[in-house]
């Protein structure tokens, strides 16, 4: 659905994109991750040609947006929904007025828009409240305004630049649920910006992981967990580096092949062989793709090569300290 290629964007001598792939899948939720000043919005504004790229192309839905000229890329953005950060509602505005903007801009007919703003605010939960100033809203009632607004156009993509971060966790959450479910509902693509690793791990399928304008790490997160050494397993799972002389990481994903999470696998190699074991940490964590863990233990005994066979035909990933 999104596929960016080679995108570099310069600011005078500032490099803030150096050379940037992106593939989000149809109908997945794509979170790109970073701290301040990655390159993580320059990357988004990028999608939509609210910035255009010094060099490389980007492709929303088929079509090139890189090569179209102005009156055709007007009208291919409104195929694209964006959220904000801090909202960019319109205070002389209702809220029936703020989610109705964009389909008086693309000339729809009144009779027509005001059906399409009473569904919208069904939809994000604001029944009722279209008569409201933005003043009176909470912070979540705002942005579920600025995400009605967004799917006015009944846009194929969604960006969402930072749009939980001013928010407190319990109303976070909420606008996560919320995003989730329009993903599940409507089919929408979501390319989600965020520096908080809990954002994606409550809500994305994938992940790209962003620093000095560059893309460290990508794709979806089950196999990210699954491959030694990711960056994104080390995050979600943070245990004291490196790893103890010696010491054994085991990692559990979704694959088919393991035993669930909450099975005594653990006690199951004791028993099985002739080795000591000690744990010295782990966690477990509740993905989009299922419940996934991370333990470190130490491992000693005449059968520790056999225990540790077992453990990876078992379908674990084992990652021993040298």
């Amino acid at each position: 659905m999104i596929q960016a290629s080679g995108l570099r964007k310069q600011y005078g001598t500032t490099v803030a994109l150096d050379g940037v792939d992106l593939h989000v899948r149809e109908g997945e939720i794509y979170g790109v991750l970073g701290q301040s000043g990655a390159g993580k919005s320059t990357l988004l504004r990028c999608v939509n040609l609210l910035e255009r790229p010094t060099a490389g192309t980007v492709t929303v839905a088929g079509q090139d947006l890189t090569a179209l000229g102005s009156a055709e890329l007007n009208r291919a953005r409104q195929r694209i929904g964006m959220i904000h950060q801090h909202f960019a509602l319109l205070s002389s505005r209702t809220v029936a007025g703020n989610v109705a903007f964009p389909l008086e801009v693309m000339g729809v007919p009144k009779a027509e828009r005001e059906r399409r703003v009473a569904e919208l605010l069904e939809l994000v939960g604001l029944d009722g409240r279209g008569k409201d100033r933005p003043h009176q809203l909470s912070g979540g009632q705002k942005q579920r305004v600025g995400i009605a607004r967004a799917l006015a156009g009944e846009p194929a993509v969604l960006l969402s630049d930072e749009a939980t971060s001013a928010l407190d966790p319990a109303t976070t959450q909420s606008i996560l649920a919320l995003l989730k479910r329009l993903n599940a509902e409507l089919g929408l693509t979501i390319l989600l910006i965020t520096h908080e690793m809990n954002v994606v791990k409550s809500v994305c399928d994938s992940v790209a992981i962003m620093a000095n304008g560059r893309i460290e790490e990508s794709g979806a997160i089950a196999d990210l967990i699954r491959t030694p050494g990711s960056r994104l397993t080390r995050e979600i799972f943070p245990l004291p580096e490196p790893a103890p002389a010696g010491s054994v990481t085991l990692t559990f994903t979704g694959d088919p092949r393991q035993p669930v999470v909450s099975e005594p696998v653990v006690s199951e190699v004791v028993r099985k062989f002739d080795v000591d074991l000690s744990i010295l940490g782990g966690s477990i964590e509740e993905l989009p793709a299922g419940p996934v863990g991370r333990l470190r233990v130490t491992l000693d005994g005449a059968d520790r090569p056999a225990a540790l066979a077992y453990l990876r035909d078992s379908g674990l990933i084992v990652e021993e300290a040298a």
